[in-house]
């Protein structure tokens, strides 16, 4: 009989869904919408009767079932209790438990970061490593960290939260967690936003990017291109980019000495040439015996997340 397993990735807006192999071949992937109505209360029903559904239209038994991953954002501890996500209006309970009951077959759910590192580390950018950090840098950080190829999640499930790392004192401006000087307030794509309109303003030297500004267009992608471009302000303003996350991912380092940084989310379209500036920074602030990590890109994109759930339930 054949086995396999499903993957599912849990968003605010919908639900991805994967059919695998043991071995890591996808089958088919879909999707649902996630109705957020009523606290949530029909996200996993809905859930269980996609799975189910598609179990019967392709004449897959229970039993060659291995089991149901299921990555959701917010924390999750190692028993599968959510302590709330309030995009989708849940409160305390075990999914694990819940979606199992729904479906009559094991479960196991995971941070939707944490389990996209997995994914990562099992088909992805860190594949053949078992010690990795994701950093997802996008409107924020998202993070994921890998020790000996089990996620670290900590007591409540928060672990791998690399993004509200404090980095800056005396910053104005208060991150979406209420803090003040948080690790993505400088390293993602909103922070790079940050640093250039703070460097535009601080200089009166031609820049593209106060066209872009201008335009309403600044963005990373705008900064990187003019970067490439040669553009001396952007490259300024990776410099600085480049040593904010030099010294998160030091910091990180120090805890988890990880071998591989693997970078996704929309800044690492950028390419390799993050890597120059990140990479130095990163030699001069870590300690000695973390400075062989290396850096490589993510390569699942949106699928991380039902890869690494897949795998959660493989072991």
């Amino acid at each position: 009989m054949s086995k396999y397993c499903f993957g599912v990735d849990l968003g605010g807006t919908t639900v991805k869904i994967g059919l695998f192999t043991p071995e890591g071949e996808v089958v088919e992937k879909w999707e649902i919408p996630t109705r957020t109505q009523e606290n949530g209360s029909k996200i996993l029903p809905d859930i269980a009767d996609a799975i189910l559904a598609k179990m019967q239209e392709r004449g897959i038994a229970r039993e060659a079932v291995i089991g149901v991953g299921i990555g959701v954002p917010g924390p999750v501890d190692d028993a599968g209790v959510i302590y709330r996500a309030v995009n989708l209006g849940w409160g305390v309970f075990n999914i694990n438990e819940t979606l199992g009951g729904l479906l009559g077959i094991d479960v196991k759910a995971g941070n939707d970061a944490n389990v996209a590192a997995l994914g990562e580390m099992w088909c992805g950018g860190g594949k053949g490593y078992k010690d990795i950090v994701l950093a997802t840098l996008g409107t924020g950080i998202g993070g994921g960290i890998i020790t000996n190829g089990k996620i670290v999640t900590g007591s409540k499930g928060a672990g791998g939260e690399i993004g509200h790392i404090h980095l800056v004192d005396d910053e104005p401006d208060a991150c979406g967690c209420g803090n003040h000087g948080c690790f993505e307030q400088y390293g993602s794509a909103t922070g790079i936003v940050r640093l250039a309109k703070r460097r535009l303003a601080a200089s009166e030297e031609d820049s593209v990017l106060r066209t872009a500004q201008a335009e309403g267009t600044l963005s990373a992608k705008a900064v990187f291109d003019a970067v490439k471009g040669g553009d001396k302000i952007a490259c300024e303003i990776a410099e600085e980019f480049g040593s904010y996350l030099g010294k998160g991912f030091a910091a990180i380092a120090a805890v988890v000495n990880p071998e591989v940084f693997v970078l996704g989310g929309g800044v690492s379209k950028a390419g390799e040439i993050l890597f120059g500036y990140i990479a130095k920074n990163y030699e001069k602030y870590a300690f000695h015996a973390c400075r062989n990590a290396v850096f490589k890109l993510a390569t699942l994109g949106n699928d991380a997340g039902i890869y690494g759930a897949a795998k959660l339930v493989l072991g």
